[in-house]
């Protein structure tokens, strides 16, 4: 005894698949709705009984498509587009396996299914993720169809409609298109396709703002474009990716990492170098909390960048800072970076004068270049002993860049700057920062435009 499930196309006699065809006219009794056997008579044999039900007997038609099985018959049950999808195959399925006690030969004959047709028709709306969703709430709860309308809009697919409206349910599609206007620019592309492949059809391209939901029934089908969909004279266009072609090269990886992190930003009163700073930071750290951490003063950025672009000097607590300081930009405007963390003398005047040596390191620092950009990524203790030479007439540096990390003194220190309100300065609130970050604030100086 054998079934089959077959999927007749969405109508047109050109979309019946050969191996459809064949299994049809092998068959001895066919099931399905009355409506499809118009479209598939012609290939049936004299002797195959056909019996049609109601558009509403679906599982009617399961229960007895199996219950006809019998040995040496072969049954076929019909479904409009393919049988597995919005069809019955599904409900075969589930009732032959309540019945192991029948040993059916199952198979499936898969069709073309409305949506394919439609894209078809539309050209190239498919090019990327795409999904499919029934709006139909008699099988499923409609709490549930409008979480998986949601995830779709969010997600940016490429949205087909099945069982889009009817005259009882009149509403859901509003309801759709609601939700998808959240989501979508209200210009997105939209298809209504009717009765796609038979004589009567009829496509319709809008867009989502203008979506007539009164001239979608039954027999139409609704295609909702992604945020990357256009309109190329009566096709609808997907690319096959959301960018021509993906970063490859470092500085084209460089560019879509800080065009990303642009977009993302939430802060509206940074000024256009302290945005470029603050981006540097959240490009070396995947941190977007810097944007909220990052602190500034006097103008700080674009007058390091006319001092360092001049040939100025920067000092670094630390050598990780000093590595960190991209060499090229160095190169180009013959600026110098120290670090006297390991210089002759430091071990001697640490221990003489009980100082760290981070410490013993920028005193050292502030007597050879009083008027240098002095960078702290590491040690509080150095940035404490900055804040307590400022005073002093000699010691007038271009600026310090506060941004230590750590436990103990650290939010200390970089208040004991911040409260320094006649220096340029950057500082970075609270216990994060870093030699990192510290780099990346002066090589933003180096490079904002």
């Amino acid at each position: 005894m054998r079934l089959s499930v077959v999927g007749i196309g969405p109508g047109g006699a050109d979309y019946i698949l050969p191996v459809a065809q064949q299994v049809l006219a092998d068959a001895d009794i066919v099931i399905g709705y009355s409506y499809y056997f118009q479209f598939i008579g012609h290939l049936l044999a004299e002797k195959c009984e056909c019996i049609g039900k109601d558009l509403t007997e679906e599982e009617a038609r399961a229960v007895l498509a199996v219950d006809s099985c019998a040995p040496g018959r072969h049954v076929v049950v019909i479904s409009s587009g393919d049988a597995g999808i919005y069809a019955m195959a599904s409900l075969v399925y589930q009732y032959a396996s309540r019945h192991p006690e029948k040993e059916i030969d199952l198979q499936t004959i898969p069709g073309v299914s409305a949506f394919i047709a439609a894209a078809g028709k539309l050209g190239a709306p498919l090019g990327h993720d795409f999904c499919c969703i029934s709006l139909s709430d008699l099988m499923t709860p409609w709490t549930t169809i409008e979480q998986r309308i949601k995830a779709a809009a969010f997600g940016d697919f490429v949205t087909s409609l099945y069982n889009p409206r009817s005259k009882k349910r009149f509403w859901q599609l509003e309801r759709f298109k609601e939700i998808f206007l959240e989501h979508r620019s209200a210009d997105t592309p939209v298809a209504i396709i009717r009765q796609v492949t038979r004589a009567e059809e009829s496509i319709l391209i809008t867009t989502l703002k203008e979506l007539p939901v009164e001239a979608v029934d039954m027999f139409s089908l609704v295609m909702v474009g992604n945020s990357q969909t256009y309109q190329f004279k009566n096709f609808l266009v997907t690319p096959r990716g959301y960018l021509d072609r993906k970063p490859q090269s470092g500085q084209e990886i460089q560019d879509e990492s800080f065009r990303q992190i642009a977009e993302q930003m939430q802060r509206t009163d940074l000024s256009a170098a302290d945005k470029w700073a603050v981006m540097r930071c959240i490009h070396t750290t995947a941190d977007f909390e810097y944007e909220d951490l990052y602190h500034s003063n006097g103008n700080a950025i674009a007058r390091w960048q006319t001092y360092l672009q001049e040939g100025g000097t920067i000092v670094t607590d630390v050598t990780m800072v000093q590595s960190g300081i991209t060499r090229s930009f160095l190169e180009k405007y013959q600026a110098q970076v120290h670090c006297y963390l390991n210089a002759e003398g430091v071990l001697e005047l640490a221990a003489r004068e009980g100082l760290t040596r981070s410490q013993a390191g920028m005193r050292l620092a502030i007597t050879k270049h009083p008027e240098a950009l002095f960078v702290v990524g590491n040690a509080p203790t150095a940035l404490f002993e900055l804040c307590d030479h400022l005073g002093n007439a000699d010691f007038k540096p271009a600026g310090i860049i506060g941004a230590p990390v750590g436990f103990v003194n650290v939010v200390e220190s970089k208040l004991k700057l911040q409260a320094m309100k006649h220096i340029p300065y950057v500082i970075i609130k609270g216990r994060k920062g870093g030699s990192n970050v510290a780099a990346s604030i002066v090589n933003a100086a180096f490079t904002y435009e």
